[in-house]
């Protein structure tokens, strides 16, 4: 976030270095924060000054938390279909409808809503700011989730919510547009999770190959486990170098930063997941139980290649950016 908000005034690649430090210890606190700074900066991108003013000040402390609301029961990849609807009445919108998936639900204090007030086009989508104890906001039981059990995920429902016009992030129309730009960084930071957590579990393998001995020698003497290690450390490298590449071509603002984005999100989660699984199979039956972090990191990073956009749909955004552009 800006300077002048209170934030660091850091680039996208200071924030992946942030996010990837933080994940080394726990990804999915490391991925929780991320959606808060996400919100922030989105605020602080095109908040209106009474908008800044009234929420930056606690959300740049953290004093507050903040929810990113894109997913619904009925879209998830097909985010554009949303079907919540906020109707203008006067000085208010009333806000209708549900979100799902949403960490730090029933636990942040505000929330970036994503919502239709026009037609059912991307255009047609707009983004309010919502408060946690406004009458109509409700919250779904915890779920019960295979990873990222540090931050609470759930539900969230608007039965009739009263959002002051004042509440609009930007101008009607724009929210479609501001929640992609905010995915931009926010898949920059997934990935960056990712390649926390993996060169944490590629450093507790080796010394753990080190360490454990089998038929009279150290793991770690034996060809195979070192060729295992020499292509997790490669490919974790390669998709480090992507990332940084990527997250300089966002903050740069860079004609084809969204599709660096998506291919550092697409390969930094894929390896992420690749590298965390092999370490596992490195630690043999020990990987497999709680007593070494490994286990917990690879259900922590195994939703990564799913948010932010599935690794199924960066691949759909990296191709339609291939295709656009004329090559000749």
């Amino acid at each position: 976030m800006s300077e002048e908000s209170g934030g660091a005034g850091l680039g996208r690649l200071e924030a992946a270095l942030v996010m990837e430090a933080m994940a080394y210890g726990c990804p999915s606190t490391s991925a929780f924060i991320s959606i808060h700074n996400m919100v922030s900066w989105m605020i602080d991108s095109v908040g209106s000054p009474d908008l800044k003013a009234r929420y930056l000040p606690s959300l740049v402390t953290m004093e507050h938390f903040a929810s990113y609301c894109l997913t619904e029961p009925g879209s998830g990849s097909d985010a554009a279909a949303l079907s919540s609807r906020a109707v203008r009445d006067g000085d208010h919108y009333r806000l209708t409808g549900s979100k799902a998936f949403i960490s730090g639900a029933g636990v942040s204090d505000i929330y970036a809503v994503m919502c239709r007030t026009g037609d059912a086009s991307p255009a047609g989508i707009s983004c309010l700011i919502v408060e946690k104890d406004w009458p109509g906001v409700s919250f779904g039981a915890p779920e019960r989730k295979l990873g990222w059990r540090s931050q609470p995920t759930a539900v969230v429902s608007f039965d009739d919510v009263k959002v002051p016009v004042g509440n609009l992030l930007g101008s009607e129309g724009e929210g479609f547009k501001i929640a992609m730009r905010g995915l931009d960084g926010g898949r920059l930071n997934i990935g960056a999770c990712s390649l926390g957590g993996a060169q944490r579990c590629l450093e507790d393998a080796i010394r753990y190959t080190r360490e454990r001995r089998q038929f009279g020698k150290a793991i770690g003497e034996f060809q195979n486990t070192q060729f295992m290690l020499a292509d997790m450390a490669t490919e974790l490298e390669a998709a480090r170098c992507l990332l940084y590449t990527a997250a300089a071509k966002v903050s740069a603002g860079a004609a084809d930063r969204t599709m660096f984005a998506a291919m550092a999100k697409r390969l930094a989660t894929d390896v992420g997941f690749k590298v965390v699984n092999d370490a596992l199979q490195l630690h043999g039956g020990y990987g497999y139980l709680q007593d070494f972090a490994v286990e917990r990191f690879l259900r922590d990073l195994r939703v990564h290649q799913i948010l932010e956009g599935t690794n199924q749909i960066m691949r759909v955004i990296i191709a339609r950016e291939l295709l656009r552009h004329n090559l000749s």
